[in-house]
């Protein structure tokens, strides 16, 4: 019978115009996207031989096999799988989004008691189209089960029409012949095809194979060779994978020399259902040194590589942790590669972050050493979460670990073990920040509070000034920067104010850095310090954020100072006797400039500093 000229169902040259230059941005998917047909195919012939008790003519050695030609250009996909006769070649292939594997799998769902049903990938049915990004003519030759030799000839070059013709062909299954392009010819490049296999398809449960020749004793031999490992560890139950094999599946995702921390491997089942095995690292990986900051864990449908770094499934904070999700019920857009929103997609973003801190937790109370390695490392990216993950902060700061005043140095306490040790009395969690816990441990902001024998976190990681403060509480206790804000129930005596009044209104006058200056109990031993309103930006954070290139700036601080201090006394004696005297000036400014120099920040005046030291010393020197 001579060949049959069709014309295409749909608008084809807009269409495959749309498939083969916008629908995919990579046109090595057009083999993720033949494979995945071809194993539909077998999946369904495997399926309908168990409604039909089993009978099922011919090979049942199922495999995808890829036979490229650098003589005649040509890459052929042969699977024997179900195959196609003449009426479903014209009306699967001759209309465009005419999707024979989804109409499939609603017939298959339809029947109730229809055993093993078949795990499915294509929905859209554009998916064989893709091979027209890299072929100027494809040929179909496709025979099904049942009809001996009566095979079909599908061909065309995407162009608006078709053919189709009888065509002999003595097994079932069908033949997807690429006539490729000219700048397509690297897809007969037996390397570059095995390495997109690996990419894309290495865990189908059906063999994908490909001829190579092997020399043994002089003599050349040609053998089929699988590409794919076909190993999906998450198919498989966690206790019946090795630590052997999860750290080798780690290490094939990672490419790290070592092995994870922590390996976590759970299923969930119901109405949605997804597997996935996720690891933590022991350290902070290298990348992370130059990479831009990304979040992700590939996605498979079905055992198909669909995204290599799906964002959606991960928050940012825990942007360490690498794995893989599988799920056959997540709707995917038509060209596999972005993920519609759906509640499926929250659901398994959900679970995905519960059972990480979950682990995280477990191996901070069971191993606590290497718990504390981890964190050291991850720590500071893990805080990330307090801002970003208001669902879970809770659970964040479960995770959290501090050096404080109460330490030894080189250790850490949990917040959990901070509020248990609270003296009675004591209502909030006190915290401090600074560049390293030595210089804080020596700070005046603790006086007060080693004074009461409440105990203060030392915070020294730069993520601490944006994330702690965004946690707010713990267990019901308000958490408080030590350098901001008034001290509770710390009143002044009024007569010990009004005492101290005339000296605070001549040094405001010499003194215009400074909002206000007032009186405090924050100081036990020191004379002065600087604290920041209670809403305002402390000098650590106006320090961070000049590093990071903004011109950042809190606002005025407040100058406190102690009444019971030696040197403070002196000076408001000085004021009362001579209120004219200009060393009260000088004083001030030296009481502004110890404190500064306290908070960690650079002495305004530097030369005046030095000038003021000096002439104390010959005033000193001088009796």
């Amino acid at each position: 019978m001579a060949a049959e000229q069709l014309e295409f169902k749909a608008e084809l040259k807009q269409l495959l115009q749309l498939i083969t230059h916008s629908l995919y941005s990579d046109r090595d998917i057009f083999l993720r996207e033949l494979i995945s047909n071809a194993s539909d195919a077998i999946n369904k012939v495997k399926f309908d031989s168990l409604e039909n008790d089993g009978a099922l003519e011919g090979d049942k050695d199922w495999k995808i096999k890829l036979t490229p030609s650098v003589e005649a250009n040509t890459l052929t996909l042969s699977d024997n799988g179900i195959g196609m006769n003449r009426d479903q070649v014209i009306e699967l292939l001759g209309t465009v989004a005419k999707s024979g594997t989804k109409a499939f799998l609603d017939a298959a769902k339809a029947k109730a008691d229809a055993p093993n049903q078949p795990g499915l990938i294509g929905q859209f049915g554009v998916g064989f189209y893709s091979g027209f990004m890299v072929a100027d003519r494809i040929d179909v030759i496709t025979r099904t089960a049942g009809s001996p030799g009566d095979g079909v000839l599908w061909s065309s070059d995407g162009q608006g029409t078709y053919s189709v013709e009888a065509k002999e062909k003595a097994t079932r299954g069908t033949d997807v012949i690429l006539h490729l392009k000219d700048d397509a010819k690297d897809y007969t490049d037996p390397y570059k095809l095995r390495s997109l296999v690996k990419k894309f398809s290495d865990f189908l449960e059906h063999p994908v194979v490909m001829d190579a020749e092997k020399e043994t004793d002089g003599t050349t031999t040609t053998e089929e060779e699988t590409l794919n490992s076909r190993k999906a560890i998450w198919l498989r139950t966690a206790r019946d994978v090795s630590s052997e094999e999860y750290a080798e599946f780690y290490k094939s995702l990672t490419y790290a020399g070592e092995e994870p921390l922590k390996t976590l491997h759970f299923t969930t089942e119901g109405q949605k259902e997804f597997k996935a095995p996720l690891f933590t690292p022991a350290k902070k990986p290298y990348s992370f040194e130059y990479e831009e900051p990304k979040a992700g864990l590939k996605l498979y449908v079905q055992r198909v590589l669909i995204m290599e770094r799906c964002e959606e499934l991960l928050p940012l904070y825990l942007r360490f942790v690498k794995g893989v999700v599988d799920s056959a019920d997540l709707p995917l857009n038509v060209s596999r590669e972005i993920l519609q929103q759906n509640p499926h997609l929250d659901t398994i973003r959900k679970n995905v972050v519960r059972n990480v801190l979950q682990g995280l937790d477990g191996l901070k109370n069971t191993q606590p050493e290497k718990y504390r390695a981890f964190y050291d490392d991850l720590g500071p990216i893990l805080k990330e979460g307090l801002s970003r993950d208001w669902e879970n902060k809770d659970k964040i700061a479960e995770l959290l670990l501090f050096a404080s005043v109460d330490t030894e140095p080189g250790k850490v306490k949990t917040l959990a073990e901070y509020v248990e040790a609270m003296p009675e009395g004591q209502e909030e969690i006190y915290y401090l920040a600074g560049d390293n816990a030595a210089q804080l441990r020596n700070s005046p902001y603790l006086e007060a509070y080693r004074a009461k024998g409440f105990d203060v976190l030392l915070l020294t990681d730069p993520i601490d000034e944006f994330a702690i403060p965004a946690l707010r509480e713990y267990k019901g206790k308000k958490l408080q920067a030590a350098d901001k804000g008034e001290l509770k129930n710390e009143e002044i005596a009024d007569d010990v104010k009004a005492k101290f009044a005339g000296l605070f209104a001549a040094l405001k006058s010499v003194l215009p850095e400074v909002g206000d200056i007032r009186l405090t109990k924050r100081l036990t031993t020191s004379a002065a310090c600087l604290v920041a309103d209670a809403g305002a930006m402390t000098a650590h954070m106006e320090r961070l954020m000049q590093r990071f290139g903004e011109d950042a700036t809190g606002g005025k601080r407040v100058l406190e100072l102690n009444p019971e201090n030696p040197a403070v006394e002196a000076l408001q004696t000085l004021h009362e006797k001579s209120p004219d005297d200009p060393r009260i000036a000088a004083y001030g400014l030296l009481l502004y400039d110890q404190a500064a120099i306290a908070e960690g920040s650079k002495v305004p005046d530097a030369a005046g500093f030095a000038k003021r030291i000096n002439d104390l010393i010959v005033t000193d020197a001088a009796r």
